[in-house]
């Protein structure tokens, strides 16, 4: 049975989790995700053989989802960027031992404390692995509070699949955002953990670790772990492409900033303008396919973000040098209006034309 409920982007979060299976939630608050803690302390204990700590740290929570996920439990933590960036060390830990959780990332204005206003510079330190080591992680990218509720079923279904953390990254509007969700009924997928420390239990014990002094053995998990990662970049590959066999020139934008720039869209293509948009689901693995489909037609790429340029980099090596990539960018917590978007694409279209002459 589905029921429409009009509710928040992080209290979205909190019911996707709850109705994945999630059995423990280790987290600190920070804004702009804390109304998520407040939803989950209250909800969470309620449910038989689930428990929520708010812990004394973001190091110490990160490190309490390890050994949470180290037993096979479902395990989610949440934060805001500068949290995020105290859990780094906690989140290669858990890539070295393959170990599944969700991170919840509601990103915010930077570098260093910044503001809590909503901020995509978070880009760089999500995709290339912000921690230490040969790691990489499965980031999903929602741009509705539907969507904050839908891929939260998505991101623990590829943690246990996987056996590696996924992360969620919104931004401080998604977070604080109300709109309606449709509360479909999602079958979660059970998936076997023969590799959890669940107790001897009359078989032989199992060790969870990333330690491996042995130059040979590193060498070998980390050429394993990558193994991995072709698959997900083979299978797991998410975008939205809206574009026709008349698309002259491409957006490129994701979260928040996908929706701006879709109202952009229509009003330029009222005008006469024939432009599309891919917007990145997962930003990795990121979409590159979809750009090799478009690069030897469209005239120009637009790459849209809230930070100084950190995406575009990504499209800039999807595009191969085929067509011209440009940016444009608002930071600090400005979010810019559909009506800017469009002058800022026309500018650009315009720029490209007179090169064409």
């Amino acid at each position: 049975m589905m029921e429409k409920v009009l509710m928040k982007g992080t209290e979205a979060i909190g019911v996707g989790a709850i109705r994945s299976g999630c059995k423990i939630y280790c987290g600190y608050p920070i804004t702009p995700q804390s109304e998520l803690l407040a939803y989950l302390a209250k909800e969470l204990p309620q449910i038989e053989g689930a428990s929520f700590i708010q812990s004394e740290s973001e190091i110490a929570a990160i490190n309490m989802i390890y050994g949470a996920a180290g037993t096979g439990a479902r395990a989610m933590t949440s934060s805001s960027s500068p949290g995020i960036s105290l859990k780094q060390e906690g989140i290669s830990y858990i890539a070295g031992a393959e170990l599944p959780c969700v991170i919840i990332n509601a990103s915010r204005g930077g570098p260093g404390l910044g503001s809590i206003q909503p901020a995509q510079s978070d880009y760089f330190q999500a995709t290339k692995g912000g921690g230490h080591g040969d790691y990489r992680m499965i980031v999903l990218a929602p741009k509705s509070v539907q969507e904050m509720y839908d891929y939260t079923f998505v991101a623990f279904d590829l943690a246990d699949k996987y056996r590696t953390p996924v992360m969620l990254m919104c931004d401080g509007a998604l977070s604080q955002l109300m709109e309606p969700v449709v509360l479909s009924d999602t079958k979660v997928v059970q998936y076997e953990k023969n590799w959890a420390t669940t107790g001897a239990k009359g078989r032989k014990p199992v060790l969870v670790s990333s330690l491996r002094i042995e130059p040979a053995e590193l060498e070998e998990h980390v050429d394993h772990l990558f193994e991995k990662y072709a698959e997900i970049m083979k299978n797991e590959v998410r975008y939205e492409s809206v574009c026709n066999e008349k698309t002259e020139y491409v957006v490129v934008a994701y979260g928040i900033m996908a929706r701006i720039a879709q109202t952009a869209i229509s009003k330029l293509r009222q005008e006469g303008i024939e432009i599309g948009l891919i917007r990145p689901i997962t930003l990795w693995p990121f979409p590159q396919q979809a750009f090799a489909e478009l690069s030897d037609k469209v005239k120009l790429f637009i790459t849209l973000e809230l930070n100084k340029g950190q995406m575009v980099e990504d499209v800039r090596l999807a595009v191969n040098g085929k067509k011209e990539v440009t940016f444009y960018g608002r930071c600090g917590g400005m979010l810019p209006t559909p009506d800017e978007i469009a002058e800022v694409i026309k500018s650009k279209i315009s720029g490209v034309k007179k090169c064409n002459k």
